[in-house]
């Protein structure tokens, strides 16, 4: 089976890959690695135009819904 999760607001569409894509992307870019992940939390607030993450329990933050930039 193939699952694929959009997140629809306003105009716009997100689908969940790209919002995963984001998370680790930052995971990596603050000098992680995408191994060491072991958990990844999203939590999207459309109406605040975020997603917060949290990966393994004690890294987290936020970026952008609608430009997918970090907030």
């Amino acid at each position: 089976m193939k699952a694929t999760l959009y997140v629809e607001y306003g105009q716009n569409q997100r689908e969940d890959k790209a919002l995963v894509s984001r998370a680790k992307e930052i995971w990596v870019n603050a000098g992680n690695k995408i191994k060491d992940i072991d958990t990844l939390n999203l939590y999207v607030k459309p109406e605040e135009d975020s997603v917060y993450y949290v990966v393994n329990d004690d890294f987290s933050g936020k970026f952008s819904l609608t430009t997918l930039e970090e907030a």
